[in-house]
């Protein structure tokens, strides 16, 4: 009986057992997948964790690269005063070509003589308007993907600017890469327009322009051809006396500034009246071993349609500084973006890797990386654009301060990447203040040109309608 009895019940625990063993190994196989999942997981995140770490390491390295620190910037400024001088004393001795405008004053009257630029303004003036710097003028501004077209209403020598009015105008891509004639019939047209609501560059700027505003029956002539730079630091002088420079930070960059007319050895003709003369520095050529570039920089160069040209250029203004980021893809405008992003979860940097490179999704810390990108590239260009200005003020010798000197050297600046990148001119404007000290820094006044090219190009005109009069006489 008891054999018979304990049978069944051991044959009881022995079957149900059976279902206690199966769910062990069912556990045992389930935390393998697991730790097998979690390995993956680990492994996985290791090399995200190695490549993010490497991404960072790169990051620190370009920082590093695109350095300026004080003592490197006071060698751009040295080297950009040898180089203005170099360029001064013979065509060709320097990379800067410091292009004689012939302007040579900037006061009452001015002298002016035809003379064509990378960059330029035509300056425009009614066949019938009056020759005393009185009347209806207007300008035209040509940027790199844009225009402006500017009129002014002068008032005579007492009278200043009565009023002035402007339109800005997209130029669309396909005109940018098109034929000089489709391009210039274009800019004629939204002349023509302009005009009525008041009651490929490169070729012959002045001759291309006539023949486009002939083709659509307009009325008007080209009175004189303007570097824009040249045009910013007269329309600044018109309204300040002690402008004594003036600095296009925009699509391109370039400076303009009032130079002694006998510290221009390449200048062979009888010296102005006025002993001035302004100088078209174009700046953007300048090159030094003391500029901080980077591997990115000589791969962006190399692409780019003038290779070993504009190397000053290309790492300060705006056509160029978004590339450094995302070559030949991220504009200035969306970098800037980023850049001043201040949400909390950087949302408009998200969004633009969304729209322009297609990333469905990033993390903070990737986003917080871009905007950390957007800053050293920034930070370079504006520390080394204040060490070009200072360059200027050295060669003037208006880089310190001079017992009882009371006047205080003003520079005009414009350009959209100074007047809507406002962390790349509050820097710029701080490392100013760095390179020249407090007691000098305060002795200097950066002024915003808005529109200073296009009134200066406009009393250029005038001017020069004048000068041809009295030729004609």
């Amino acid at each position: 009986m008891s054999f018979i009895s304990f049978f069944p019940i051991s044959n009881k625990i022995v079957l149900e057992s059976f279902p206690i063993i199966a769910v062990i190994g069912k556990v045992a196989v389930g935390a393998a997948v697991v730790c097998a999942a979690a390995a993956l997981v680990v492994r996985h995140r290791m090399r995200c964790s190695r490549k993010w770490a490497r991404a960072m390491a790169i990051l620190r390295e370009f920082e590093e690269n695109c350095g300026t620190p004080i003592g490197k910037l006071r060698q751009v400024a040295d080297a950009m005063t040898v180089e203005m001088h170099a360029g001064l004393a013979s065509e060709g001795g320097s990379k800067l070509k410091m292009l004689i405008s012939y302007v040579d004053n900037l006061g009452d009257s001015i002298s002016l003589f035809k003379h064509i630029s990378k960059q330029f303004l035509a300056c425009i003036e009614w066949k019938d308007s009056a020759r005393d710097e009185k009347g209806l003028f207007y300008a035209l501004d040509l940027g790199g993907t844009n225009f402006r077209v500017i009129r002014v209403l002068l008032g005579g020598k007492h009278g200043g600017v009565v009023k002035q009015e402007f339109e800005e105008v997209s130029i669309p891509p396909h005109l940018m890469t098109g034929s000089s004639d489709a391009l210039f019939d274009y800019i004629a047209a939204a002349l023509a327009r302009f005009v009525a609501t008041e009651g490929e560059v490169g070729q012959d700027v002045v001759g291309e322009l006539t023949k486009a505003m002939e083709r659509i029956g307009l009325d008007m002539c080209v009175s004189a051809l303007v570097n824009d730079t040249v045009g910013t630091l007269a329309g600044g002088r018109f309204y300040n006396p002690d402008v004594i420079a003036a600095v296009i930070l925009g699509t391109g960059t370039n400076a303009a500034y009032v130079e002694r007319a006998h510290a221009i050895p390449k200048w062979h003709g009888l010296l102005p009246n006025s002993g001035e003369m302004v100088i078209n520095m174009e700046w953007g050529n300048f090159r030094s071993s003391h500029l901080p570039l980077t591997e990115y920089d000589q791969d962006l160069d190399a692409e780019s349609l003038n290779p070993g040209e504009q190397i000053f250029e290309k790492i300060i203004s705006g056509m160029y500084l978004g590339e450094e980021i995302i070559p030949f893809i991220l504009r200035t405008p969306n970098m800037s973006a980023m850049h001043h992003d201040t949400s909390s979860d950087l949302r408009v940097v998200g969004s633009k890797l969304k729209d322009i490179l297609e990333i469905p999704s990033t993390s903070l810390k990737m986003r917080k990386a871009i905007v950390e990108l957007c800053d050293i590239v920034a930070t370079r260009g504006a520390r080394l654009s204040a060490a070009g200005i200072v360059g200027i003020l050295k060669k003037l010798e208006r880089d310190t301060v001079k017992d009882g000197e009371k006047q205080k050297p003003v520079v005009a600046l414009d350009g959209g990447l100074y007047e809507h990148y406002s962390k790349f001119s509050t820097c710029m404007e701080s490392a100013l203040k760095e390179l020249l000290r407090e007691e000098v820094s305060d002795n200097i006044v950066i002024e915003h040109s808005n529109d200073g090219s296009g009134i200066g190009a406009a009393l250029l005109a005038a001017s020069h309608s004048q000068y041809l009069e009295v030729e004609e006489s």
